[in-house]
């Protein structure tokens, strides 16, 4: 074996020099130099200070603006939830934690940082999930009479919520369990070893097959479906400059979500089952702390993209924001005037010459 395992641990480190010490008593300088745990300290900060506001004005303006309150922003507002409960529970526990240089909080610090941080991040998935569906079902619609409700909404936010449940608390329960990884400053779900006492290996298999690759197969399926869909509306409408903004705006909604999923997700769970299908390779601890920080980037990325993309979030955020006063809908009004205005010009300049 390449790694030192303990009773709650595995540091990616032979112990054949006797220097590895328990992540959770000593700090882990000889896996990195302190700049490194630093370094993470600060882009954990950086995230706690943005995602914050971010996710917090979300729910405000939401809760402020009833027209806000549809049953598509519901999901939305899930999203923004999930982004909080990783941040408060995971983000600032891994920020003192790598200020510290190992994990200060014990074991049962570990295991409420590994709930938090999973939970909130299988919730945001699973909202992302709900999403997708629901875009496949109001613009394909596969279903003629189907109208996305607020009973639908409510239940899409239960079932993220049931998946996520189902995905961290096991590890709390006996199947599995949460361990520091990476520098040793953050908790996740143990990919590391077999572990017959916690049946490691079943959870770490239901995890990859039911919490990411059903999830990444339903919203490439939708999304898949949703550009199709959009296509051929364009054809049958002989491709309109309408038609065609319209389907150039999808088309560029659907690639980012797309991407800011894989950027989030596929290197983290690529690493893991390396990890997992190689036990006993040789690793070191930046193999793990790098794609981590991808997937709790994701709380950033988030209402980034489905929520500031959303014009009438955007426009009730800068009126929060500019104290009642949206500087971009009047450059989007002025832009709109002298349109018109170039419109009305050439249709009288048109009249003119008939005349």
């Amino acid at each position: 074996m390449n790694g030192t395992e303990g009773p709650d641990f595995y540091v990616p480190m032979s112990n054949e020099t006797g220097v590895v010490r328990s992540p959770y008593e000593y700090p882990q300088y000889y896996l990195a130099s302190p700049l490194a745990f630093y370094c993470m300290a600060a882009y954990m900060l950086f995230l706690i200070v943005t995602c914050i506001p971010v996710n917090g004005l979300t729910l405000y303006v939401t809760i402020e603006n009833k027209k806000l309150r549809t049953p598509l922003n519901y999901i939305l507002l899930n999203l923004a939830v999930a982004d909080l409960l990783m941040v408060f529970g995971g983000f600032t526990t891994t920020f003192y934690t790598s200020m510290h240089g190992y994990f200060v909080l014990g074991r049962a610090g570990c295991n409420l940082e590994g709930l938090f941080a999973t939970a909130g991040g299988e919730i945001a998935l699973w909202s992302l999930v709900v999403l997708a569906v629901e875009r496949w079902v109001v613009v394909c619609k596969p279903f003629t009479k189907f109208r996305f409700s607020q009973l639908h909404a409510t239940m899409g936010v239960a079932f993220s919520w049931s998946m996520a449940c189902s995905c961290a608390l096991p590890p709390l329960l006996g199947w599995s369990r949460y361990i520091p990884e990476g520098l040793q400053c953050s908790c996740g779900v143990d990919y590391y070893t077999l572990n017959p006492e916690t049946e490691n290996e079943s959870f770490v298999i239901y995890m990859f097959i039911v919490h990411f690759s059903i999830p990444l197969t339903v919203i490439s399926f939708c999304y898949g479906r949703l550009l199709c869909t959009v296509k051929v509306a364009a054809a049958q409408q002989q491709e309109s400059e309408t038609t065609q903004r319209a389907e150039r705006e999808v088309t560029r909604m659907v690639i980012l979500m797309v991407i800011a999923f894989l950027i989030c997700w596929l290197p983290y769970a690529s690493v893991a089952w390396y990890i997992f299908t190689h036990q006993g390779s040789q690793f070191g601890p930046v193999f793990m702390t790098i794609p981590a920080f991808f997937a709790k980037s994701s709380a950033l990325y988030n209402p980034l993209i489905y929520v500031f993309m959303n014009k009438q979030f955007r426009h009730s955020m800068m009126m929060t924001v500019c104290c009642g006063k949206d500087p971009f809908q009047d450059e989007e009004e002025g832009s709109s005037g002298s349109k018109s205005k170039t419109e009305t010009s050439s249709v009288s300049s048109s009249s003119a010459s008939s005349a």
